[in-house]
């Protein structure tokens, strides 16, 4: 039996402490926050999108960041084994669109309950209120760490240590990049560092016009110069920045590493309709409403707030009758509305960002136990490593599988 340190109550730590635990080891879990799953509480929108209940072939195929080193770490422990273990520790789940796994009760506390639960069940130790400031490291071996509590500071001595600190999201949540300048000291190798899943904001100035209006059933093509980088049909928001909502979030994954320079957005709001289809739609509600003014015939075609955007981007006098609006300047309107462009001027910052980019070196780690190579007792996990995906779930799935792998590879 060893004696194992997880530093981070966050989803990777306290897997990485139920596993370790029930291979036999003492696990004491260390957390700097009052309690226990802090970022957990606040996914989701409060609702805690736990897994996603699909393949683990679908899972690799929406990490952004170096989907192969996670092979082992996906089939030790796929979204599968994750809904079990939450279903047999008393946890309803519910699956919604895309295969997105919740609480049936719609509440990230009651996941959180349920992973203290288990943790209490093996018999873990919590110490809550306990910051660590060191990793205590000789000889390239790890003895423990250096903590720092309302009783001072302490070194505490164990046979492995798991590093399950986080990254730079939601800094509020305790992600401040400790984890990161622990490892820096110890010649760790980190790749730089930037918001993933994060909102955008937009070089026009229209989209903040339309601030608050949501988009279902579209599809958004990211490109960077002629390059198409990504395309998917769902679901986006304007806000009074730019951009954001699903769609723009998993996008902006790509953004991170390469910058934002010559990239741009379309939007096609009809995608159901091709070119032709969607020009017969508009010549039939002109035909309806002949004598309408241009600026007031759109209604049927698009949300209110967008009309006034539209017909101004549209270059049509807003004042002309419909039956005067040119065939050219009616496929003018096709063409806006199937290819509406949008340039990425920055991304949002780390206060927004749901997960990080960048992080500790995946080639610093051994895939198949998560071992820092060359710290001997040494382990990371979860968002701390260079690891991110697209959001649906498969975030959360890379912390408790990397975190579960590491807890049952302790000797």
């Amino acid at each position: 039996m060893s004696n194992v340190i997880v530093i981070g109550g966050g989803a990777a730590g306290m897997m990485a402490a139920y596993a370790a635990a029930g291979q036999g080891h003492r696990v004491t879990l260390l957390e700097q926050n009052e309690k226990l799953g802090k970022k957990i509480f606040i996914t989701g929108k409060g609702r805690c999108n736990v897994t996603n209940d699909s393949s683990v072939e679908n899972h690799l195929a929406h990490v952004v960041s170096n989907p192969k080193f996670l092979y082992s770490a996906f089939y030790t422990f796929d979204s599968s084994q994750m809904m079990d273990l939450l279903e047999e520790h008393g946890l309803r789940l519910k699956t919604e669109r895309g295969n997105r796994v919740f609480p049936a009760s719609d509440k990230s506390s009651d996941v959180i309950k349920t992973l203290e639960r288990a943790l209490r069940e093996r018999g873990v130790t919590v110490r809550l209120h306990t910051k660590v400031s060191k990793l205590l490291v000789e000889d390239q071996v790890c003895k423990g760490v250096v903590v720092r509590s309302g009783q001072g500071e302490e070194s505490l001595v164990a046979d492995a240590v798991i590093l399950a600190t986080g990254g730079l999201s939601y800094a509020s949540t305790g992600s401040t990049g400790d984890g990161h300048r622990m490892m820096q000291k110890l010649q760790v190798n980190i790749t730089p560092c930037y918001p993933a899943l994060v909102p955008i904001e937009t070089a026009e100035e229209w989209p903040t016009r339309l601030q608050g209006l949501s988009l279902r059933n579209v599809t958004l093509t990211l490109y960077r110069g002629k390059k198409k980088l990504y395309r998917e049909l769902g679901e986006m928001l304007f806000t009074h920045f730019g951009i954001s909502g699903p769609l723009v979030l998993s996008s902006s994954s790509l953004l991170g590493r390469k910058g934002v320079e010559d990239c741009y957005y379309e939007v096609d709001l009809k995608p159901a309709l091709s070119d032709e289809q969607l020009d017969e739609r508009i010549q039939k509600d002109f035909a309806l409403q002949k004598n309408c003014l241009f600026k007031n015939a759109l209604g049927k075609l698009l949300p209110a707030k967008m009309v006034p955007v539209m017909v101004e981007l549209s270059g049509i006098s807003p004042d002309k009758k419909v039956n005067e609006v040119t065939k050219k300047e009616r496929q003018g309107l096709v063409h806006l509305c199937k290819h509406l462009r949008m340039t990425v001027s920055q991304l949002r910052g780390f206060p927004e960002a749901i997960v990080t980019g960048g992080g500790i070196s995946v080639k610093e780690i051994d895939p198949a136990t998560m071992a820092v190579k060359q710290i001997s007792g040494l382990y990371a996990a979860g968002e701390v490593l260079d690891l991110d995906a697209k959001t649906g779930g498969y975030n959360l799935q890379i912390a408790w599988s990397t975190g579960y792998l590491a807890g049952i590879s302790i000797p």
